[in-house]
């Protein structure tokens, strides 16, 4: 293939390497010209283009891409049709990736035009999710190139998905003095979740006393009716001789391994009864969080066997995260004499529903809606504020104007809150403890309320979510402490932060405010019920 400048008149079949105009008439990227093209360039006057011609022995783009992909050895996957060089491929059942590095290795060392990326090894998938790319750089590769390529891939299965199968699943929840029925209920409903991708199902459940004999006598009376059997101990494993692998042993069974390089995580034990898997469960598996023991329930469910040396081999990429709830951190760090809030006032709405007039600029009192609420929350117990501005931002930061608020603005406002609320989370110092998410719409909520918010999320010592309420229902606004910062990020479209407040193992402290936590002015009568004149834009 060569590329660079190229006449006119020697263009025909050249493929354009950017996007071209011929008076009204646009070429795009990738577009391989006909002779009437070349006429229109040269009316236009066009003298030369930038562009690739294909020698006799080039395959293009997607031709190349689609010979490699169609190459490879695999299971339960598919690939897509060719698009400018590229052919995806997608998982057709749910459960467990597997992939030869060696293979993939093998096929990226032939040309850099080449390449091929993948999932992890034993990520879990959904059917139709993607999980290999085959992606040719150049407009054409050597036809020698891509041949070599198909010759690596045909080496061996290069990779596959490894499907679920529905388990009849034995629940063993220990139980000690003080141990809340609520905590094994919801430790019970989380563990049926993470069932549910592969259609397995809790076949029964006991809650036995945190006792060796008694969990033996509660693995026996479940082992008939499943394939494998979770025991959760009441009190963490800190021994091999402690109470659930001690349990596991009387009960007949063995103990292959305890402890595992993957935290959270370590804490789960490895055993297993006549052949059925039988897995003491770490703590942090009563929350929906990922951790270490995920890696190794997917593997049970799609069927494979996990080897102590398995589990000694997950220690690279085996640190996932940090857990908020967790007693003690890893790292002590200075507690500050105060955990310091933040508002983050979200301003960046379109008010769709208010015809061509923005709301947050409807006249309350004699001052703009945003600049009450920017007002209110400027008296507050609150550190420090930042507003949220998008849509007719200018406008909007003018009814701001002299306050002592902060404001960061998000371009991307038209794809929903959560890009508001990413832009209003990254705009926070790196001493916020936590942030109140308040709206601007909201002119029910008051300095007062917004500082009792605050004054519970301080009583918490910072680590835990305070939400608004009315008559006991959810409402706004919403304290996050910053241990949940990160995932705002994994955010996406019209999602607020309820998400993240309803799957957080973390404590939520609801006070209630009454109809202010509900009263928002989405509509023009609402507005006008509220006190509010909208001045049409």
């Amino acid at each position: 293939m060569k590329f660079g400048p190229i006449a006119i008149e020697n263009a025909e079949g050249a493929i354009l390497a950017h996007a071209t105009h011929a008076g009204e008439k646009r070429f795009r990227k990738a577009h391989r010209l006909t002779a009437e093209d070349l006429k229109d360039l040269a009316e236009a006057g066009v003298r030369e283009v930038i562009a690739a011609s294909l020698e006799p022995d080039d395959l293009d783009e997607d031709e190349a891409a689609r010979r490699i992909a169609a190459a490879c050895r695999a299971a339960n996957v598919e690939a897509r049709p060719p698009s400018t060089g590229r052919v995806n491929i997608h998982a057709t059942e749910a459960g467990v990736f597997l992939v030869d590095r060696k293979i993939v290795d093998a096929v990226n060392g032939i040309d850099p035009a080449i390449t091929l990326a993948t999932l992890n090894p034993y990520a879990p998938v959904e059917a139709g999710q993607m999980v290999a790319t085959v992606k040719i750089i150049p407009f054409a590769v050597a036809e020698n190139l891509v041949a070599q390529a198909e010759n690596a891939c045909r080496a061996g299965d290069i990779f596959f998905v490894r499907p679920f199968a529905p388990r009849r699943v034995g629940l063993i929840q220990t139980t000690l003095p003080g141990v809340k029925a609520s905590v094994l209920d919801k430790t019970a409903r989380i563990t049926e979740a993470r069932l549910a991708r592969s259609a397995s199902r809790i076949a029964g459940e006991l809650r036995p006393p945190h006792e060796a004999e008694a969990v033996a006598r509660a693995i026996r009376a479940q082992f008939e009716d499943s394939d494998i059997l979770l025991v959760f101990g009441a009190s963490a494993v800190c021994d091999e001789d402690d109470v659930v692998p001690a349990g596991i042993r009387l009960a007949g069974g063995d103990v292959a391994r305890v402890g595992m390089p993957v935290d959270p995580g370590n804490l789960l034990v490895l055993g297993s009864l006549n052949g059925k898997p039988v897995l003491g469960v770490p703590g942090c598996a009563r929350s929906p969080k990922l951790n270490g023991f995920d890696w190794v329930l997917d593997r049970l469910l799609a069927g494979m066997e996990v080897r102590p040396e398995d589990i000694a081999g997950m220690g690279v990429g085996g640190l996932l995260m940090e857990i908020p709830t967790r007693p003690q951190p890893r790292e002590a760090r200075p507690a500050p004499a105060q955990a310091k809030v933040w508002t983050v006032l979200l301003a960046a709405g379109q008010s769709r529903r208010m015809g061509s007039a923005n709301k947050l600029l409807a006249d309350f009192g004699g001052k703009p809606l945003v600049r009450c609420m920017a007002e209110r929350i400027l008296k507050s117990k609150a550190a420090g504020s930042v507003a949220v501005l998008g849509h007719e931002a200018e406008a909007v930061r003018d009814a701001l104007s002299g306050l002592e608020i902060k404001t960061a603005e998000n371009l991307d406002y038209a794809t929903g809150l959560a890009s508001s609320l990413k832009a209003g989370i990254r705009a926070l110092p790196p001493d916020a403890a936590g942030a109140l998410v308040a709206l601007s719409d909201m002119p029910g909520v008051k300095t007062a309320d917004l500082d009792r918010l605050i004054d519970a999320f301080i009583a918490a010592g910072g680590k835990a979510i305070v939400r608004a309420t009315h008559n006991g229902k959810r409402g706004n606004p919403v304290i996050l402490p910053r241990a949940l910062f990160a995932e705002v990020e994994r955010l996406e479209g019209d999602t607020g932060a309820r998400q993240i407040v309803e799957s957080a193992p973390l404590d939520v402290i609801d006070v209630e405010l009454g109809e202010a936590a509900s009263l928002d002015v989405d509509t023009p009568d609402a507005l006008r019920a509220a006190g509010g004149v909208l001045t049409e834009g």
